[in-house]
């Protein structure tokens, strides 16, 4: 695969069935000991690959550490004031229809961060595959992570409303 943001899906689920195929523990079952381990160490890295290929976020989160870029998520907070405020009028609106059950309000809001986060994700291919401009991917992994979080609360608080 070439080592670049936008991925070509069935090429990329082609390359990990192939790889699979000739890494995986079953066909080693009457190796040796070591090749047994060392078959089994490659499956989970190409299971890990897969993983982290496949999901745009995690995609973007890898090919920026291999730029050398950290997108410190756990540690650096700091966003635009403009998505500082989109953030919180999205956590107000999801903490006012969760606390009134308000099911088809949460599914509104889901739907209002899937086209954000489609959004986003445009953005970040461009950073990284056309501009080169890790700094900007680096805080669109950061707001896209945000995102996934907000997206989980909304799904918890759609499961006790029968969603």
């Amino acid at each position: 695969m070439p080592v670049k943001y936008a991925v070509d899906a069935a090429r990329l689920e082609a390359g990990y069935r192939e790889l699979q195929s000739r890494v995986h523990p079953d066909r080693f079952a009457s190796a040796t000991e070591a090749e047994r381990r060392a078959a089994m160490q490659w499956a989970a890295a190409a299971n890990e690959a897969y993983r982290t290929l496949r999901d745009p976020v995690e995609r973007g989160r890898y090919l920026l550490g291999l730029k050398g870029f950290d997108t410190e998520e756990e540690t650096n907070t700091s966003m635009p004031a403009d998505f500082l405020m989109q953030q919180m009028e999205w956590r107000e609106s999801a903490a006012g229809a969760r606390a009134a059950g308000d099911a088809a309000a949460l599914e509104s809001l889901r739907g209002e961060l899937a086209g954000e986060r489609r959004q986003m994700l445009a953005l970040l291919e461009r950073a990284i595959d056309a501009d080169a401009n890790y700094e900007a991917g680096r805080s669109l992994v950061r707001k896209l992570r945000f995102l996934a979080r907000l997206d989980r609360e909304i799904d918890e608080a759609l499961e006790p409303l029968g969603h």
